[in-house]
Formats: C-alpha cells, structure tokens, sequence
C-alpha cells in the first residue's frame, strides 16, 4: 500500500520535492538552486529546461532519502511559482523562448496603453486583477509578437502556453496532458473567475490564441500519470495549486475570515472570502484561492514583489551579508537612534499601490549607518508592506468587521523570531507560525492525497494543524504608529504616481 504522497514544489529560486506521510509529517526534502537571468533592467527570466532538470533531479534525491519507491506514493502534487510565462512547440515540447518570470516589468508600457484605452475596468469585473506586467497575458503576447513565427503556429494550433504547473504537467506526463488548475488559470487575466472558463473577449483583448490554452481543471484531480522512465514506475498526479494557493490550504485556511501571509521572494497575503468573488476597492486582487469539486472559493490577494528577495540583494548585490540567516541577528542589534527605510521597488511596487515604473530606494541614511541598519530595514520593510495589504483588505470585506485579525505566516522568512516579532508590533496583532513550516508544498501534497483517498477531507486536516509559536505585540501604539508613518512617507517619496 502507497506509504507517502509527493509534493513538487517549484519556486522562483530553487525547486524542491519534499516528501510527506501520512500523518502530514516530513519524510524527506531535496531542493536545487537554479539561475536567475537579467538581461535588461526590470527583466526576469528562467531556463524552463534547467527547472526541468531541477525538478527531476529533486524528486529522485527526496525519493531515495526517504527510502520510497514510485509504488510508495499514492500521488504527487504540484505547486508553482505563479504567472511566470512559458510557450513551447508542442511537437518537441522545446520551449520557443525563455520564461518570463512573475517579476518582469517589460509590458509595462503595453499594460498602460491598454489601461488609458479603457479596458481595465473589464479586465477587473472578469478576472479580480489589474492591468499590470505581472500577469501572464502580456507576457504570452510579448513572446508571440518577439519569436519569429511564433504567433502564425500558435494560432494554428502548434505552440503550447503553461505557468510552470502546467509545463511540468505536459514534461510529467510525457506531452499527453495539457493542463493546469483553477488557481493558476485565475492569475493569467485571460479567465473569468465567476464563469470559471477562459475568456474570448479578453482573449481578443490581449490577442492570445484559445489554441494554446492548457484545459482548466479543479486543485484536486485527475491530471494523468507520470512517464515510468522518470522515477522508475508511474505515479498519479492528482492535485496542482499556485504557490500561494497551496499555502493557503497548507495553513488550512478554509472558513471565510482566515488569513495567511507567505514570505518568500515575494510576499503574498491572501484572505478567505468564501463563494464570494470581492470586487476591491483599494486596488487588492480578487483570486480562486480553491476549487474542488467544481466549486471555487475565492480570497482577496494583496502581492508584494520584493521580501526575502531584498535579503538575497543583501547577500549578493552588496555583499554586507554572507547568509541570509545572519540578518535577524544584525537586525537586533542595529542602532535604535538610525530610521533607515529601504522601499524595495526593485521591480516595481505591488498592492496596494501597482507602480511598474517605481525602482528601490533608502531613506534616512547616515555616516553612522552600516550593515546592522540595513538588515533591519530589509526586514521592517516587509512587514510594512504586509501592514498594507491588511489594512487595504480589511476596508474591502465587509466580513472583516468586528473580527480580531490572526495571522498565519510561512515562507524562508518566518524562521527568523525578530521579523516575526516586528510584524507582530506593526501590526498590533498577533501572528502565529505553524509547527509545519512547509505548508506551500503541504498544501499540494494535501490536495493530491485527498483526490487519491490517501487523506481526509478539509476539516480533518484542519484539525491536524498545529501551532508552533505564537508571536503577540510588544510595541506601544504610539511606537508602532510612528513608525509606520515613517514608511509611508518613505513610499510617497519612491512613487512615481503620485
């Protein structure tokens, strides 16, 4: 009898494979690095076949160490970074261009053509998003319009388009399935969230081809089985969210009300909202957080670009870190008398404020000012930044009112007990770190186990979570709320729309 289930966790800078038994336990972690491209300011991109190769490689290293065989695993999940762009001849399965990663900023301009044209009010009512680079539409547009022949094949049929999920879904499975979930659909803006199918008039709209979509289907599903020769016998896929999806449902995030915030390369706060799809008015996103069974529960998503990426610039860029585990103890001892603000704009700025064009930038530098005050505003800066996306969801859903705001946190970042501590004082609410700190590839794990029978339903699992540490203020407010005007002043001053 199958003994584990396999999550697939591929993420902006590594991908991992961890395995989990059946008591939601980890059994074994494999993770590899791979690069990150440059190539011009504001552009991201990956090698789609180096994060193949990771991703082979990882789930044979967590296989071996966990002393399992394919016949072991009951299915594997899929979790992914999201939005990144990938476009491959579906003859070869070669992509025709390398991704275009979440963070590019290069259809900016395309973004704000559409925008002063009006179409973004559509765009919103059908997808919850904005017209910003982020999403994959413009990006699946730019490689069809910069690849020779690239548009001419894709509308006859001969090119395929997939976020990550679905490119390793098709790899997986030998190029026999052509697919992706709810989750991923739903940050393309090319599918309406409330019809939940993809979208001719914004197809027309963003001029991609319908030839090319992958079919839509829910988290947890039938998405075909692996090829034998990858890991020595086939395995089911039964389940695929978007990274911060799947963290959602490794935090066991399912009544309306509750809340979870990731800290990776970026940082994503997602708020459950139920059946109902919430129209923002402070600029947040409207997302499937879920869909099972054919019905989609939704969150409102605030998404912040820069949080442990602005430590690895710290680490790389400057150089006045070694490893990022050495900031939270810099942070600590940084001096109290400096107020450093680093708005981490390097690809722009996210919710609540979608400036594409707004680029890094530090306040309130002195001679004094060292490697200690830089570590603690690349910290505090995150935990603005999440202050924000709160506060923005909090004035949007009507259900918030009168609740006590609990926070569940996950991501690299949490590790450390100074930033949990700090964002629990600029919150002045309490944030709680759960005893499983892999929820994102818990949460994939969790949906592929459930479609396999391997698990039980979601209130089961939402008993099984367990607290690690609970982190409750300890700043006044007037400390708290001082503070915090000086980074919203610090941002008024890095915005380039004003």
């Amino acid at each position: 009898m199958p003994s584990s289930v396999l999550a697939i966790d591929q993420g902006t800078t590594s991908s991992r494979a961890v395995v989990f038994d059946a008591a939601y336990g980890v059994k074994a972690v494999a993770q590899r690095e791979f690069k990150q491209h440059f190539p011009r300011s504001g552009w991201v991109e990956h090698d789609p076949q180096e994060i193949w190769r990771t991703v082979v490689a990882t789930v044979g290293e967590a296989l071996a160490k966990a002393g399992a065989t394919a016949a072991d695993v009951a299915a594997i999940g899929i979790t992914n970074q999201r939005e990144t762009t990938v476009v491959w001849d579906r003859d070869s399965g070669t992509p025709i261009h390398p991704a275009i990663v979440w963070q590019d900023r290069r259809t900016a301009d395309a973004c704000a053509a559409l925008a002063r044209g009006g179409a973004e009010a559509a765009v919103s009512k059908k997808t919850g998003l904005l017209l910003d680079p982020y999403f994959s539409a413009t990006k699946i547009a730019w490689i069809l319009d910069h690849v020779e022949d690239a548009r001419s094949r894709a509308e006859q049929g001969k090119l395929a388009f997939g976020t990550i999920d679905s490119f390793l879904l098709w790899r997986l499975t030998g190029g026999r399935v052509h697919a992706t979930d709810a989750t991923n659909a739903s940050r393309t803006a090319l599918y309406n969230i409330h019809a939940g199918d993809w979208d001719d008039e914004l197809l027309r709209l963003f001029r991609v081809p319908r030839a090319i979509l992958p079919e839509v289907r829910d988290c947890a599903d039938e998405f075909g089985v692996t090829e034998p020769s990858l890991f020595g016998g086939a395995i089911a896929i039964r389940g695929i969210a978007g990274d911060q999806q799947a963290a959602t449902v490794g935090q066991a995030c399912f009544e309306p009300g509750m809340m979870k915030s990731t800290f990776g390369t970026g940082s994503f706060a997602l708020l459950n909202t139920g059946g109902e799809a919430v129209r923002s008015k402070n600029r947040m996103l409207a997302t499937v957080a879920y869909r099972l069974a054919g019905k989609s529960t939704y969150a409102l998503e605030g998404s912040v670009f820069i949080a442990g990426a602005a430590v690895q610039w710290l680490r790389d860029g400057l150089g006045v870190i070694a490893t990022a585990a050495e900031t939270g103890a810099l942070a600590a001892a940084a001096d109290p008398g400096q107020s450093v603000y680093l708005v981490p704009a390097f690809t722009g700025l996210g919710a609540p404020h979608w400036d594409a064009e707004a680029r890094g930038a530090i306040y309130g530098l002195t001679r004094a000012t060292g490697p200690k005050e830089l570590a603690r505003a690349a910290l505090e800066a995150v935990c603005y930044q999440t202050r924000d996306l709160l506060e923005a969801m909090q004035r949007d859903w009507r259900g918030a009112e009168g609740r006590d705001t609990i926070l569940r946190v996950d991501g690299g970042m949490v590790a450390s007990d100074w930033t949990m501590q700090f964002l629990a004082d600029v919150l002045g609410a309490p944030v709680d770190r759960p005893a499983v700190l892999e929820t994102t590839s818990l949460g994939a794990a969790y949906l592929a186990g459930m479609q396999a029978g391997f698990y039980k339903g979601p209130a089961a699992f939402s008993k099984a979570w367990r607290l690690q540490q609970r982190f409750t203020p300890a700043a006044d407010a007037r400390t708290r709320e001082a503070k915090y005007a000086g980074w919203r002043d610090a941002v008024a001053r890095t915005l380039t729309r004003r």
